[in-house]
């Protein structure tokens, strides 16, 4: 082949090769001519972001939602840990109090003597050390740790009061004089007294208030205790007759002295309308209906532990209730009023009787109870 026919075979391969480059690449739009709709596009970094605040909201819910949780389990925690502190201090106290009752009727008993007195002291002071290291046993909520503290101290001062209580009388076995006795008695009493008071002013009082600092409801009341039911048992005079007494009743004889119980008066409430015992009395039966009943210590001795008993004749169950005067002194009167009576009878005659249970030593028993004619209206 000659030189010419090798370039003009290139000169015509060359035109090819650019139409079917132009074929590949396709037609050119006019820069300025209508153009179609394009896809939106996003950048590049934009589901990364969305993906990255999903997962923070997320954590940011979690964290909420385990806050809540947190705080309802220490709630849950809070109000149990209160609810269990009440209660427990709540059976020590309703043994303390037990203590005192029992207290009391060792010490109105009638016909008991020096030594059983001594010794049923002794044991109730016993049981009282007891309460008191099971209150030391407690674990109290924190922000009760200092009443929790006072209310240690106080079950030792009734502990102390008993045993001191018990150790007068022992010192008293032999004594003459009631008065001197019945001074050294009354000053253990009177620490008993002082438990009872420092028990709301120190425990109880505190307790409450810090209750409500703390907004803890719903876990029962706080508990309260006295040893010393009738404060009056605590003067020199009532220990004195105590002494005198037991003493008395140490040969079983009867207690010196003259001794009575008296009926004063019956009136019925909310009239305020004084019972004849020689009339027919009308009284109003309202929701309210009461009867005060005022009881005389008509001898000239201290008496203890005087039931008195009201009946309003009924058919076909009479209503009878009955009250207690713990103690009351030599030509003293006292009041005990008779409520939750429940429908009397309307409208016809009715009997009401008040009987005073006569005391040892009781020789008149003549004034000691009394029948009013009653008819009870509905106003």
């Amino acid at each position: 082949m000659s030189t010419r026919d090798d370039i003009e075979f290139d000169f015509f391969d060359e035109p090819e090769t650019e139409e079917a480059t132009e074929r590949v690449r396709g037609p050119r739009k006019p820069p300025g001519g209508p153009q179609g709709p394009r896809r939106p596009t996003r950048p590049s970094g934009f589901i990364p972001m969305l993906r990255l605040a999903g997962l923070i909201a997320f954590l940011i819910l979690a964290v909420v939602l385990l806050v809540v949780l947190f705080k309802g389990c220490a709630s849950d925690n809070k109000h149990s840990a209160y609810r269990d502190y009440i209660q427990k201090v709540d059976t020590i106290a309703s043994q303390s109090q037990q203590i005192g009752a029992s207290l009391n009727q060792t010490l109105t008993a009638t016909g008991v003597k020096e030594s059983q007195i001594e010794s049923k002291i002794d044991g109730l002071a016993a049981q009282s050390a007891q309460l008191a290291d099971q209150a030391k046993a407690i674990d109290p909520p924190g922000p009760l740790r200092t009443e929790h503290n006072h209310l240690i101290e106080i079950l030792q001062l009734r502990t102390s009061g008993l045993s001191r209580l018990a150790d007068a009388f022992n010192k008293t076995a032999t004594a003459k004089n009631a008065t001197t006795a019945g001074k050294l008695l009354s000053d253990q009493v009177r620490l008993l007294t002082a438990s009872d008071v420092n028990w709301d002013f120190y425990f109880r009082e505190p307790t409450i208030r810090e209750l409500k600092n703390q907004g803890v409801t719903g876990v029962g009341a706080v508990p309260d205790s006295n040893m010393v039911p009738n404060a009056d048992l605590a003067s020199t005079q009532a220990m004195a007759n105590v002494w005198q007494r037991i003493h008395g009743a140490a040969t079983g004889g009867t207690p010196g002295g003259s001794h009575g119980s008296a009926l004063v008066s019956v009136t019925a409430l909310p009239d305020g309308k004084k019972l004849d015992p020689n009339a027919e009395n009308t009284v109003t039966a309202s929701t309210d209906l009461a009867f005060q009943v005022v009881i005389q210590d008509s001898g000239d001795s201290q008496e203890f532990n005087i039931t008195v008993t009201l009946t309003i004749q009924k058919s076909p169950t009479p209503i009878v209730k009955h009250k207690t005067i713990d103690i009351i002194n030599a030509g003293e009167q006292k009041t005990v009023t008779f409520t939750d009576l429940g429908p009397p009878p309307f409208g016809v005659p009715t009997t009401v009787k008040v009987d005073v249970q006569p005391v040892p030593g009781e020789k008149n028993t003549a004034n000691n109870s009394a029948e009013y004619r009653v008819i009870f209206s509905l106003g």
